[in-house]
């Protein structure tokens, strides 16, 4: 509808705007009274050299067009209201023919990566590594009802100097019986054990050095033992990950890059751009510290590990764009590399982004893996889905499938109180907030849902291609929404935030909660079948909406 009434003021103005430019200015009024949409004249004020109240005025004379209403002048802004019913009419139309591709762009063949999740080895999976995990799914199914490919990386920390620690723990506190029968949490157990040891023990550090050393040239038992650890983690993780209905196209992590490296170093130096510095080798880089390549003993570093990373993704994939879903304290880091790539002569390092996020804090704090303090995020999901369950045995117990629907209410409750939060924002851990069901949850939108479901199965609706011969007044905000729900979808891909969708399809659910409680649906007369026609369209948008981010959307609740 923008696109079509900045055409029709377009060619009010004489083509003294583009459609473009009148689209940009045209704005959603504060309140409903004022219109659908408003037109503000202040910047033709220059260009006319007449006051913007009277160049609106003028303007607002020339606009017609079918499917306007009526205009009117408020101030320097010209207030447009669309005739209501051939609009709803154009938008269920779109939506019963369409169905959940409703918003979807055609494929384009084109590929987009993202980098999420990625947790450490021999760690459990907190619930600070939830945010990355489900901003970067919802993003991953965001970019592919755009039209892209998504390719799900999970760039686990299998590598690094945490390793050496932990070997050096399992052989002086390892017991091989229990960690085989609860891997990461016996593992977390002598990791943790060892930073407390090594306050007071300095050896204790010299002895991990030598022991990643060992496994960095290939020492069978440390090899062995690595393998192990990354098998027993990744099988654990991955029971997380069917818990969230999250998958992943590759699992390659840090260690995959260890051959790869050698490459990136070999064309830095040929290129020129390693300098020495206290025997390491570095980058410079304009307006923000050096990027370190190698330290004085050799060792690669995370940017080296990255920059082959991005070498060998472009390479295999030929990434439209790339998003790296990693906390904002990384931002640092990313700058650095992505500024490496470019400085090396790839172009193509404009189309990496780093999709930052605030920390999952606790009491404040940032959680920590090494001081033990961390929450486990199947024991979140697990209390998440019993109160899910005390919930449906009080208000349906004679529900069919109350495990099903319990699963299903109580992660998306979880994922729904992270995704609904602008993605910069610290979020506090209040298990109690996570678990709700009323407010600004995601259990009020699947409920919302399940509502209409109920009405369809009781009004016994039938999907057909008939018009709409009616709309209740009431039912005029919900076409509105109903009309935004492609725009807002472009607006999450374009800055990589699944916010939008989440905040979205509460105000859709308010607004039919709202119509329902003034409206008869369910009336036996000729307006039902228009009604549930409304219904069955709110209901297939917030499908949709909800699978986008993560959510299933039961029938019954």
């Amino acid at each position: 509808m923008k696109k079509q009434l900045a055409k029709v003021i377009n060619e009010a103005l004489q083509n003294d705007l583009s459609i473009e430019e009148v689209e940009v200015l045209l704005e959603k009024p504060k309140y409903d009274h004022l219109g659908d949409v408003a037109f503000p004249c202040f910047t033709l004020a220059k260009k006319y050299k007449k006051a913007p109240q009277m160049i609106a005025t003028e303007l607002a004379s020339k606009i017609k067009a079918d499917f306007i209403k009526e205009v009117k002048v408020e101030n320097a802004y010209v207030n447009i209201f669309y005739k209501p019913l051939p609009i709803a009419q154009n938008v269920v139309a779109n939506i019963v023919e369409q169905q959940n591709n409703y918003g979807s762009k055609q494929q384009n063949g084109e590929n987009i990566v993202l980098d999420f999740s990625s947790p450490n080895i021999a760690k459990p999976f907190s619930m600070g590594h939830l945010r990355s995990t489900v901003i970067g799914n919802a993003l991953a199914n965001i970019s592919e009802k755009m039209g892209y490919n998504a390719v799900r990386i999970n760039h686990i920390g299998d590598w690094g100097t945490q390793f050496g620690k932990l070997i050096v723990a399992y052989k002086l506190w390892g017991d091989k019986e229990k960690i085989e029968q609860h891997p990461i949490q016996e593992l977390l157990k002598i990791y943790v054990k060892f930073h407390d040891e090594a306050e007071h023990n300095e050896a204790l550090n010299e002895e991990a050095r030598q022991a990643f050393k060992a496994l960095e040239d290939g020492d069978e038992e440390a090899t062995n033992l690595w393998k192990w650890f990354r098998d027993a983690s990744l099988q654990e993780f991955k029971e997380i990950y069917q818990l969230l209905n999250v998958s992943f196209d590759s699992y390659n992590g840090e260690a995959f890059y260890n051959d790869k490296m050698d490459r990136v170093i070999t064309e830095l130096t040929e290129k020129q751009l390693l300098v020495q510095s206290d025997g390491a080798n570095i980058v410079q880089l304009d307006n923000m510290p050096p990027c370190l390549i190698t330290k004085n003993d050799g060792a690669t570093l995370y940017a080296t590990r990255d920059l082959a990373a991005a070498i060998y993704r472009h390479e295999t994939y030929n990434p439209a764009k790339v998003f790296y879903v990693v906390g904002h304290e990384q931002s640092l880091h990313f700058n650095q590399f992505f500024a490496v790539l470019k400085k090396m002569g790839n172009q193509w390092a404009d189309q990496l982004q780093h999709v930052q996020f605030g920390m999952m804090l606790m009491g404040g704090k940032k959680m920590s893996t090494r001081k033990g303090k961390v929450v486990l995020l199947a024991d979140v999901l697990k209390e998440a889905v019993n109160a899910a369950m005390t919930n449906i045995v009080e208000k349906n117990p004679t529900l069919v499938n109350k495990e099903q629907v319990a699963n299903e209410v109580g992660i998306g409750a979880v994922i729904f109180n992270d995704l609904k939060n602008d993605r910069m924002h610290d979020i506090e851990f209040d298990i109690d907030q996570m678990v709700t069901f009323e407010g600004e949850t995601g259990p009020y939108v699947q409920y919302t849902n399940a509502r209409i479901q109920t009405l369809l199965k009781k009004g016994s609706y039938n999907v057909n291609n008939e018009p709409l011969n009616y709309l209740d007044e009431e039912a005029w905000l919900v076409i509105k929404q109903l009309e935004e729900f492609p725009i807002i979808i472009e607006k999450a891909f374009a800055n990589a935030d699944p916010s939008q969708i989440a905040k979205y399809s509460l105000q859709l659910a308010r607004s039919f909660n709202k119509y329902y409680a003034n409206t008869k649906i369910i009336s036996e007369d000729s307006k039902q079948q228009d009604r549930l026609t409304v219904a069955y369209a709110v209901s297939t948008v917030l499908q949709e909406s909800l699978r986008l981010l993560g959510l299933a959307s039961p029938e019954e609740m």
